[in-house]
């Protein structure tokens, strides 16, 4: 069965440009013009993975995303956004967004990045017993590899699948750390393009999860000038 995209934006040319190349690629192409038909269609269609543009009219694309995570809709979501302001990127990241593309857009890139977010998607949805078997656990942390969830102290936690990978990632060779590039390259499979806010703020909220004082983390550390690692205290 092909998978679904939504594509949530307000200019008729980059939808039919982005529903050009998604269905080339074999995907589903559902669409919605504004921030209400967008968020009402991510609720009843089920989409696989939403592009979301951050400019539209009645509600934009960061209050759709608050939406959506707020009833805890793990869903993929790439921004699309035409502004350049570091804050906005990471506003996005904050929200829960898994992913930014800034336009105008490489669609080779974007079609990387969709790839990329849909296949990690379905790994946790279809668990490999092969790679993935067991427990991994590290001091109040256990990573779930057959069940894919995470919990604390025993009790689950809601986390997105960008969060989930990075944890796994880490909780594979705890005590090991891995600098925000190797991280970029591994756990989002991008190369390096300069920027790695979005490491930053993954690591940021998946404290606000897990730390019992998330200003002081005992759990997921930092060694500065190289990067993060996962305590196994």
């Amino acid at each position: 069965m092909a998978k679904r995209v939504l594509v949530v934006d307000d200019e008729q040319n980059i939808v039919d440009i982005l529903r050009f190349n998604l269905e080339r690629e074999g995907y589903e192409v559902i669409t919605a013009e504004d921030g209400i038909q967008g968020l009402a269609m991510a609720r009843s269609s089920d989409p696989d993975l939403i592009l979301l543009d951050v400019m539209m009219p009645e509600m934009d694309g960061f209050q759709v995303c608050r939406e959506l995570r707020r009833e805890d809709k793990l869903t993929p979501i790439i921004m699309l956004t035409a502004r350049e302001e570091e804050a906005d990127r990471v506003m996005g990241l904050e929200l829960g967004a898994d992913d930014y593309v800034s336009k105008p857009f490489s669609v080779r890139e974007l079609m990387a990045r969709v790839r990329t977010n849909i296949r990690r998607q379905t790994a946790m949805n279809e668990p490999d017993t092969g790679r993935k078997e067991g427990m991994i656990r590290a001091g109040s942390i256990t990573v779930d590899t057959v069940g894919l969830q995470i919990f604390k102290n025993g009790v689950p936690v809601e986390v997105t699948q960008r969060e989930y990978a990075l944890l796994l990632f880490l909780a594979s060779s705890v005590g090991t750390v891995f600098s925000r590039e190797i991280l970029m390259q591994k756990v989002w499979n991008y190369d390096y393009w300069g920027d790695t806010r979005s490491v930053d703020v993954a690591v940021r909220r998946l404290r606000e999860k897990l730390e019992d004082d998330p200003a002081n983390p005992t759990l997921l550390c930092t060694r500065r000038g190289a990067g993060y690692y996962l305590s196994g205290n």
